[in-house]
């Protein structure tokens, strides 16, 4: 159960401000850290804000979800990525970076291991060398880039891996309007509404927020007005009998906010601004986790390349699936 999950114990959080002050917080350390003998300005020039890690990080969500949603098995092209899949892919990927900077480990390289590691967690089978079939650009070299960061996201997630998500209170929802609300005619119309609020919702930190109950219940009487209707009715005197009414303002203050926050979503950065700051990172990233530097190829010099076969595949190695801009994490 949600209440008594990691997920609510560690990975939910008061409020925006707390998520800010954390975020911020850990952006000033790394500041601290790598930029001791520098004076405030020559920091402020140097190292990304709180802010531009901020906009990273949200443009790189959005890489996330068209990743997975342009995700195919390169052995059948018809197998797609499962949506549980890519929300556990987003939690992961949003917990990273509450504690880390972005200057510390680049978003491409979190972001497909994010994806790998979902994958494995919700039992969308997909082999390593099949995986970065989906990855533009050096497969050998995303395929060490993944395995490499694996252990280190998994034990910056604390290792607490299982993610309740909202599509079974949703199920749950539809069933419960089917059966003592049959005042709305055909609630499977809802589905479409309800998969894109859904995938809005990915984009935003409502998921760091609120319990999937009250994004489902948010998702659904989003979809209902999105066709003409009304769920009032069924949400005040059906859901909630006059036993349980001193919970539903909490609840209807949580879904007036979840829809706000999906309402608000931030776009992905212009392509003028993302390469700005992506410049920017280039010049200030901790060198230990660059791929491309001396200081990461000695740390991890134990690898050999005959430990790292790709396997073939039925599609052409000019096919790539993946990402736009989103190339092998060793391809800067």
């Amino acid at each position: 159960m949600y209440g008594s999950s990691t997920q609510f114990r560690s990975w939910t959080f008061k409020d925006e401000h707390e998520l800010k002050r954390l975020r911020v917080q850990a952006n000033a350390d790394f500041i601290e850290k790598f930029g001791a003998d520098m004076t405030p300005e020559e920091r402020r020039q140097h190292f990304l804000t709180a802010e531009e890690e901020h906009l990273m990080v949200r443009s790189y969500e959005h890489s996330l979800r068209d990743f997975c949603k342009k995700f195919r098995d390169p052995r059948d092209a018809r197998i797609r990525m499962l949506p549980s899949a890519a929300t556990t892919a987003q939690h992961y990927f949003k917990r990273f970076y509450i504690y880390n900077s972005v200057m510390d480990y680049h978003p491409k390289e979190i972001l497909v291991t994010c994806v790998y590691l979902a994958c494995k967690i919700e039992e969308f089978y997909v082999t390593i060398n099949d995986f970065v079939h989906n990855v533009r650009g050096d497969k050998k070299k995303a395929i060490e880039i993944i395995l490499n960061n694996e252990l280190q996201l998994t034990q910056e997630l604390q290792f607490n891996l299982i993610i309740h998500q909202p599509f079974r209170p949703v199920e749950g929802l539809l069933i419960d309007i089917k059966t003592r609300f049959p005042q709305l005619h055909d609630p499977e119309r809802l589905r479409l509404y309800i998969e894109e609020f859904l995938e809005k919702v990915n984009l935003t930190d409502a998921i760091l927020l609120y319990a999937p109950g009250q994004i489902a219940l948010a998702a659904v009487t989003t979809a209902v007005s999105r066709l003409g209707e009304n769920l009032d009715h069924y949400v005040t005197d059906i859901l909630f009998p006059q036993e349980q009414k001193q919970h539903l303002p909490v609840l209807i203050e949580a879904v007036r906010k979840i829809k706000k926050m999906v309402k608000n979503t931030e776009p992905p950065l212009s392509d003028s601004m993302r390469k700005e700051i992506e410049a920017k990172l280039e010049r200030c990233r901790n060198q230990q986790n660059n791929p491309n530097s001396s200081q990461y190829r000695a740390n991890y010099s134990e690898w050999d390349d005959e430990d790292l076969p790709i396997a073939s595949s039925p599609f052409s190695g000019d096919v790539s699936m993946g990402v736009e801009r989103i190339r092998s994490p060793s391809a800067y």
